[in-house]
């Protein structure tokens, strides 16, 4: 760890928010056992500033959901149809005129297996996408109701628990979300508080639902700045946590640690399946991600497994066993260039490490 210093941890930062792209960026790293703790930030962001954690709200999902199995309230296997309205269910996933909406269970759901179209980036007959409408700055919200009769309509991507087949879909996020919200009777939002939030004594860290709340800093799309409070206030469950990178490790810590479900449960999640082909390269495990990093990268120190969350905002949240090294921020740029520029400096500090 000697080789892990302030000039090493400014520089990566650096060149982080020096990408192209990318306006602003914080990031936080820090020892397993609290022996080294390190949080920086450049642009228009301070360390304390709270911004939008996207798709990295999922890793809170499972949280949530590993505890509902622990307290025996929910079952991986369980059909989702146990939960969900019959209106929801039928003909929700059709495929070649086989019904298999009945088949759906919540493990599909978390580990992005169900088959189910992703109703953010699928394109419509003009050639647009749900995302490239909130890209241009539309503001629109898309709650379940709509997405489930959206996601009917169009055509599913496997049939559910296919062998060898995963496709990341945000559409799988938002029910799991409804179904949390039927066993605990309570808001998503309220679920995170009392599971999470407050358990962690989280003061900076909420669900996002007050549209008139401005305390997030906004994110990029390229050079546009984008505030589409509407829309974040509309997706709970599938990434509209606000956090900061400090709070977001304190979060992040605790579940690898085991404070929400035994630790010896981890192993459990890492059900891997590619959700990304070249070059992209990741792994999707059950409410987990995994990045592949080539043996080329470090040809003589390789580099183990590194498993968290990425967040389409630039977010992230993700942990190195074999160095015990826990990385949180944001580059807050939606178009790729931060999430390019986040993982080269992460893989820059491992290196230092091993």
């Amino acid at each position: 760890m000697a080789a892990i210093n302030e000039a090493l941890l400014n520089n990566v930062l650096n060149g982080i928010a020096n990408k192209k792209g990318v306006y602003s960026a914080v990031l936080c790293v820090e020892k397993g056992d609290n022996s080294f703790s390190w949080t920086g930030a450049a642009g228009v962001m301070q360390k304390d500033s709270r911004y939008f954690i996207a798709s990295v709200t999922k890793l809170y999902v499972t949280s949530v959901v590993m505890r509902l199995i622990e307290e025996g309230r929910l079952q991986l296997d369980d059909p989702i149809e146990r939960y969900l309205p019959e209106e929801y269910m039928k003909g929700l996933h059709v495929l070649k005129e086989v019904d298999y909406s009945q088949a759906i269970t919540v493990k599909h759901l978390i580990s992005n297996t169900s088959g189910l179209p992703d109703y953010f980036f699928h394109k419509q007959p003009d050639g647009s996408t749900f995302a490239s409408k909130l890209l241009e700055g539309k503001d629109i919200s898309m709650e379940l109701e709509e997405t489930v009769t959206y996601v009917k309509e169009l055509t599913p991507k496997f049939p559910p628990g296919k062998n060898g087949k995963a496709a990341y879909s945000d559409t799988n996020y938002q029910l799991l979300g409804r179904i949390i919200e039927v066993i605990t009777e309570k808001q998503i939002g309220d679920v995170f508080k009392e599971y999470l939030f407050d358990e962690l004594q989280l003061e900076h860290t909420y669900a996002y639902k007050d549209t008139s709340d401005t305390a997030p800093v906004p994110f990029y799309y390229k050079s546009k700045e984008l505030w589409v409070p509407n829309y974040m206030a509309s997706i709970t469950a599938e990434g509209g946590i606000v956090s900061t990178a400090e709070e977001s490790m304190l979060f992040i810590k605790n579940f690898f640690k085991g404070q929400f479900f035994p630790e010896e449960n981890i192993e459990h999640l890492k059900k891997w399946n590619l959700i990304l082909p070249p070059p992209s390269l990741f792994f999707y495990g059950l409410g987990l991600e995994k990045l592949f990093t080539p043996r080329f990268i470090s040809p003589f120190k390789p580099i183990s497994e590194i498993v968290g969350f990425w967040g389409q905002t630039g977010s992230f949240a993700w942990y190195h066993p074999e160095t015990d090294l826990y990385f949180t921020g944001t580059t807050n740029q939606i178009n790729g260039a931060g999430h390019t520029a986040a993982m080269r400096g992460m893989l820059k500090i491992i290196k230092a490490a091993l």
